[in-house]
């Protein structure tokens, strides 16, 4: 009966349209179809969002920064971490699946997507204790000569993952207790370091086979009592550079075997200080190789406890002159990202609004327009 009067009730909807018995019946099926993505180019944002409302569902959001467009997305399963292969064709996540959803057997793996068309190309099972973290840059990279790709661990203990990316498979675990966060070095590709609790980095060294070679651990390079650092870094060679809590400016050099520093800085005034400005975010800093430009998402009236507060202004600092150059309105961002090379632009995840707002990048940023409702929860940028 319900059956006979639901199609009873479509006739008349269809009669009172005006259309005819015969002409509801010749509709012609809609086809299903699969769009092809633009090449991709340096304005492609990759944005990694956990969804905390539906973790076992993540997304990542695929966005054309130079049209303010999305793209695509990619299913990256619980709390997966993402990060793109060193010749930007792949883009692998790094994530845990339950056999009851949100409960039941757990499977870790490293999907493989192919970075042109997004599809799914294939996994690398891993063991179950892939870092189940909001995500940040750190917690998987490919190594700079493509050979490895590191996927940080934690159950808690920490320790990192080795993946063979010529055999596809996970090769050895590397133990690395109260250090967390994966920093590649450039010129050694089986080379890496993490930051460890004590304010010490770990540099770890792989032989050809993906095992241990030595495992240095480097002088004090923070104070994480008085001054700690955030965790997110932005790589230019083998130096590494992050901003504390209170405003300073670290340098690491991850290249030899045992991590190198130069001395802090702050990029603070006297008047600054007095008005409380301090840095806040998630991927708070970012940083354009080539102009020696240092990023970073500032608020006012900072207090123990503010560092993740979205960004009030944005500052330009001059890292050869060690000082602030343009303040710019921070669009409530909580992660910046900038593209390299010349006509750089300078993207923000406005944290407040759940937008992106880009800005082409000169002596002063300027806003180049912004993409409205993109993500639910991300806090972490990677461009193409």
């Amino acid at each position: 009966m319900l059956r006979k009067a639901f199609a009873g009730s479509l006739l008349t909807t269809a009669l009172t349209l005006g259309m005819s018995a015969g002409a509801l019946a010749e509709l012609a099926p809609e086809s299903i179809t699969t769009g092809q993505l633009p090449p991709p180019h340096p304005y492609r944002i990759y944005l990694s969002d956990v969804a905390i409302g539906h973790i076992v569902d993540g997304r990542l959001h695929v966005i054309d920064g130079k049209r303010l467009s999305y793209e695509g997305i990619v299913a990256t399963g619980y709390t997966g971490q993402v990060t793109l292969s060193a010749d930007r064709k792949e883009i692998f996540v790094a994530t845990t699946y339950y056999s009851r959803l949100s409960h039941g057997v757990r499977t870790d793996v490293v999907d493989v997507h192919d970075a042109q068309t997004l599809k799914k190309t294939g996994e690398i099972e891993i063991p179950p204790r892939h870092a189940q973290s909001l995500n940040y840059k750190g917690t998987i990279r490919a190594s700079a000569d493509g050979r490895w790709l590191f996927v940080q661990y934690a159950t808690p203990a920490t320790s990192v993952g080795i993946i063979d990316l010529q055999t596809r498979k996970a090769v050895a675990e590397v133990a690395t207790p109260g250090c967390w966060s994966i920093l590649p070095a450039a010129s050694v590709g089986g080379r890496f370091s993490t930051i460890c609790g004590d304010g010490t980095l770990l540099t770890v060294s792989l032989d050809d086979k993906g095992q241990v070679a030595t495992q240095k651990r480097s002088a004090k390079f923070f104070d994480a009592d008085k001054d700690p650092i955030f965790i997110h870094g932005e790589q230019d060679g083998d130096t590494y550079r992050f901003v504390s809590f209170h405003g300073d400016v670290y340098a690491a050099r991850v290249g030899g075997a045992v991590a190198g520093f130069e001395p802090a800085w702050s990029i603070l005034n006297a008047a600054d200080r007095k008005q409380g400005w301090r840095p806040g975010g998630y991927q708070l800093i970012a940083q354009h190789n080539a102009s020696g430009r240092l990023y970073v998402g500032m608020h006012d009236k900072g207090m123990e406890g503010s560092h993740k507060t979205p960004a009030k202004e944005i500052w330009t600092i001059d890292l050869a002159a060690k000082k602030r150059v343009a303040r710019t309105p921070g669009t409530n961002a909580i992660a910046l990202a900038v593209s390299q090379g010349e006509g750089a632009r300078l993207f923000a995840y406005d944290g407040v609004k759940a937008a992106i707002a880009a800005f082409d990048v000169g002596s002063k940023l300027s806003l180049a327009g912004r993409l409205e409702h993109v993500g639910e929860t991300p806090t972490q940028m990677e461009l193409h």
